[in-house]
């Protein structure tokens, strides 16, 4: 029966979705005995406190947020796996629990560049890897399309001092950067404290400046005022592949070091980011409408009452901002969030339609295996069973 420690903030759901996959593969063995550790503890103890007391536990394996300056070689020295939750660094010595931070970075980019913006902003802490590559990767986006000169980047406050909110110098940094304007957080709770201090410098979400965080933290993104979009990394997943990693090196120790890379999945739109880079009001009013009111039975001319222009120009100038029309920009939000279900819940198709707003079954399994090239039913089977590989 393999024993594991596992020392992370449980505050935060990335290590609570971690920790689920890690169950999910325990399940399919004999059951593992798991215990935690929160890190303020871990500080007070140190690394030899924490060697010290895996040895009276019996741990096999330990996955941990360690500092730089933490002796990682010491667990193996005491016959103990480590895994690394890449906290502020990697280690070479160690595997690690990591991410494409870069690809990540990337794809909040082309989201922004794909929306008509033309100035980008990023938001992070300093010298911390996860921090610093998704900016990196942002950044050579931003550069690569030629918008490299309006690129903006808020880096001052240190990890270690991550929950103090410094709302006074960063409201200042917005009120001062050019808009519109895209910018990406490193993290949702980096996209919490960011959408605030807008709020507090008097900027307008999302046609001044459009917000995206990172981890799809439902409840933190649900908890900011507009809704938080953020790019969803298949974090239980990542659990998952560490339990496996760490079986396979309990049995065999000297196995070369490998790293748990996540990959970034998906952009789960919320209001934050419901605004293309545009000065035209009557667009950004009709763009939000239907952000907030896709999910319900909407239809164009429900769009149309919200707008003081007539259907022809409103479809035309529409279509010139974002390269759709009414129809298809709903439905293809619709469709999008429909997929998100599929995979999110085990409620049955026409359930799903339904809460959608979509009484013809039949019409959006159409149009959805339009854009999918399956049915509803097949992609759910298809996808289910690459997360679970």
């Amino acid at each position: 029966m393999l024993r594991l420690l596992i020392i992370t903030d449980f505050t935060e759901s990335f290590a609570n979705k971690l920790l689920k996959g890690i169950v999910t593969y325990s399940r399919l063995k004999e059951q593992w005995i798991i215990r935690r550790m929160p890190t303020a503890y871990k500080a007070q103890i140190g690394i030899e406190g924490v060697i010290r007391m895996a040895k009276e536990w019996r741990a096999d394996a330990v996955i941990g947020q360690f500092e730089p300056t933490d002796d990682v070689s010491l667990f193996a020295k005491n016959g103990i796996v480590a895994v690394a939750q890449d906290f502020k660094q990697r280690f070479p010595s160690i595997p690690n629990i990591t991410a494409d931070y870069i690809g990540t970075g990337r794809m909040a980019a082309r989201f922004y560049i794909d929306r008509g913006f033309r100035n980008f902003g990023f938001f992070g802490f300093r010298d911390v890897c996860w921090s610093t590559e998704r900016c990196e990767g942002f950044r050579k986006e931003v550069m690569s399309a030629g918008f490299g000169d309006s690129f903006y980047e808020y880096n001052m406050q240190e990890i270690d001092r991550m929950w103090y909110y410094e709302r006074n110098r960063l409201s200042e940094w917005i009120k001062k950067i050019p808009k519109p304007i895209g910018i990406m957080a490193c993290d949702d709770n980096q996209g919490n404290n960011l959408i605030e201090a807008c709020h507090s410098a008097g900027v307008k979400i999302p046609s001044e400046v459009s917000v995206m965080g990172v981890d799809n933290d439902e409840l933190l993104c649900d908890l900011s005022f507009p809704s938080l979009s953020s790019i969803y990394i298949n974090i239980e997943d990542g659990g998952y592949r560490t339990a496996q990693l760490i079986e396979k090196r309990v049995a065999n120790p000297n196995l070369p070091i490998a790293d748990v890379v996540l990959k970034p999945i998906k952009i789960v739109g919320r209001i934050s980011t419901a605004a293309f880079a545009t000065d035209d009001v009557q667009i950004q009013k009709a763009v939000q409408f239907i952000h907030q009111n896709y999910q319900k039975k909407i239809a164009v001319k429900d769009v149309i009452t919200e707008v003081a222009l007539s259907r022809r120009l409103l479809e035309r100038r529409f279509k010139e901002v974002t390269g759709s029309t009414l129809y298809e920009y709903i439905t293809d939000l619709k469709i999008k969030r429909f997929a998100e279900l599929l995979l999110d819940t085990d409620e049955q198709v026409v359930s799903i339609a339904l809460s959608l707003g979509e009484n013809d079954t039949k019409s959006i399994s159409r149009r959805f295996k339009q854009i999918y090239g399956c049915t509803p039913n097949e992609w759910r089977e298809k996808n289910h069973k690459k997360s679970s590989k």
